[in-house]
């Protein structure tokens, strides 16, 4: 398999004031394209601020980040905004869906701002994907609209839009009941299987079961990598973890 994430000794320190916090202390790992893997670990084990770095959200303070053979930590800001534009697909906890634009609009938004200029094939490609997550009859209504479930489906659609190298999920199901949660994780399942490789975030063990691989992490460093599939086993090493 292709490797498309690559990290190598990767380091984040936070300063304010005279205060330090050292997010992640040398973390080195591969993900190979067409993966689903899971992130956990106990707060502040620097989960989000692997995936903010993996996604060119931030800046690494030592260390490298490739994806897809690009070196994000050599990057410009010029360079890494149009980066992220045409290969990093964000899915969000709280939606970050734009209230004054409907959905369809929402969905379309990402391929406009990469300079798409073809808006019959944006609109194609929109209400391809509202299809697939059955919500494309809620394409002329507004986020407040919809329901939590419909809102996240509708920010997959977004994130998808611009067909990302890469999506990204910061605990998707973290701000839904379990019903929708299950119907986000069987999209997410859904399009992995055709292809999509996807890095989550998650505190759930029943949420990270659900990929294929779950990366254990602890005060900034990479602890344990294991197989998905089974939530109790998970739970376990995440109970271990804690008390180490």
């Amino acid at each position: 398999m292709t490797v498309l994430v690559e990290i190598n000794h990767l380091h984040k320190i936070y300063r304010v004031g005279d205060v330090t916090c050292e997010a992640l202390r040398g973390i080195s790992l591969e993900i190979e394209e067409g993966a689903f893997a899971a992130v956990m670990g106990p707060s502040g084990s620097g989960k989000s601020t692997l995936l903010h770095l993996v996604g060119g959200l931030d800046r690494p303070t030592a260390g490298m980040v490739r994806v897809g053979g690009h070196n994000l930590s050599a990057m410009d800001e010029t360079a890494l905004a149009r980066f992220r534009r045409t290969n990093i697909g964000f899915v969000f906890q709280f939606f970050n869906l734009v209230d004054n634009l409907t959905i369809q609009a929402n969905v379309e938004l990402p391929a406009l701002l990469a300079g798409g200029r073809d808006r019959q094939a944006i609109r194609r490609r929109a209400d391809e994907l509202l299809a697939r997550m059955g919500i494309a009859d809620q394409a002329h209504k507004h986020p407040w609209e919809l329901s939590g479930g419909q809102q996240q489906r509708a920010a997959i659609a977004r994130a998808l839009i611009n067909h990302p190298t890469l999506l990204l999920a910061d605990e998707p199901t973290g701000n839904l009941d379990t019903a929708s949660g299950q119907e986000v994780l069987n999209i997410l399942e859904e399009f992995n299987r055709q292809g999509q490789t996807i890095l989550m975030v998650t505190h759930d063990p029943s949420t990270a079961a659900r990929a294929r691989d779950v990366l254990f992490l602890r005060d900034g460093r990479l602890m344990e990598r294991a197989a998905g599939g089974d939530a109790t086993a998970i739970a376990q090493r995440l109970t271990n973890l804690r008390s180490l």
